[in-house]
């Protein structure tokens, strides 16, 4: 599985550091799925629902790693 080429503020992570980030951004993504993780209230739910998890999926789909190519 390779992982994404990431870099933040000029420097690029390595495998394992880019392993990290994928791994965190997804269990927050996955989290923001719950009934109501960040409250009940208004905001709560806008910034859960039209915030987070729409620009979560927007990095997900970026990041996952690709297939590896058949040889």
């Amino acid at each position: 599985m390779n992982e994404p080429d990431i870099i933040i503020n000029g420097h690029q992570l390595n495998s394992a550091q880019a392993m990290a980030v994928r791994v965190a951004i997804t269990s927050f993504f996955q989290e923001m799925w719950g009934p109501t993780p960040l409250g009940e209230d208004e905001i709560g739910i806008k910034l859960q629902r039209g915030g987070y998890r729409d620009r979560l999926a927007e990095v997900l789909k970026i990041v996952m790693p690709k297939p590896m190519p058949e040889h």
